[in-house]
């Protein structure tokens, strides 16, 4: 059992549990993308980032191809995280609106990035076994964050229906029937266990160059639903 987040961290960079994520991230940093051919690709699962007592956490859905298991950090280095960053940064839970690559720099103030599965899949999309078996790094995620943890937002309705059975095994009572993913939705979850609090659960259109091309998910729109869950986390003024 991982005791620490730096411990869990580096647990799960070391995973090899699923056969077929296994290949393809490491197929994608042998070939890599022409625009970034003289980089090293990470090529394995990507941690969580941001700091041990974080009261805010964002819940994606999976590393990008060239974008975490190219630079070995979630939300860096490709269109999603240009948006994401820079929509908490202007709340006030970043220290810089960029996110370009894992030694430049960046802090998450009080806020953790996350994802239920780790390692890049094929055509961004998990099969049901593959996010059920990396499960366990997010279960153990939200029992180390739970001494401080307030708020979570979801990007997109993938990771919200995978979040759900993780938020019951670690301590939260989770309605029946479920809360519906919805942008800007907001839920208040009950502590079942010792050690947690009142944790409120809000829903965003994820940060995908779809999303955001097409109008879908405006900064805007992502800064709002991220001040919200600041101020609930305690983060932020009302």
């Amino acid at each position: 059992m991982c005791r620490t987040i730096a411990q869990l961290d580096g647990d799960i960079a070391a995973c090899r549990a699923c056969p077929r994520l296994v290949a393809w991230r490491e197929q994608v940093a042998r070939e890599k993308r022409a625009a970034f051919r003289d980089e090293n690709y990470w090529g394995k699962p990507v941690p969580g980032f941001g700091p041990e007592d974080a009261r805010l956490l964002v819940v994606g859905l999976a590393p990008a191809a060239h974008g975490g298991n190219r630079t070995g950090r979630m939300f860096t280095g490709d269109r999603a995280a240009d948006v994401l960053i820079a929509a908490m940064h202007a709340v006030g839970l970043a220290d810089r609106p960029t996110s370009l690559h894992r030694d430049d720099g960046l802090r998450l103030l009080g806020a953790r990035v996350t994802a239920p599965v780790h390692c890049a899949p094929p055509d961004n999309k998990p099969t049901p076994l593959e996010r059920d078996t990396c499960r366990r790094w997010l279960d153990i995620e939200l029992g180390l964050l739970a001494p401080t943890l307030r708020s979570i937002v979801v990007l997109g309705a993938w990771g919200w229906q995978a979040l759900m059975p993780a938020l019951i095994e670690s301590g939260w009572r989770v309605p029946k029937p479920r809360p519906k993913f919805g942008h800007g939705v907001r839920y208040p979850l009950d502590p079942v266990a010792p050690g947690r609090a009142e944790l409120h659960l809000f829903g965003s259109y994820h940060p995908s160059q779809q999303n955001t091309f097409t109008g879908r998910l405006t900064p805007a729109m992502l800064e709002a639903v991220l001040g919200d869950a600041a101020r609930a986390a305690g983060l932020r003024r009302r």
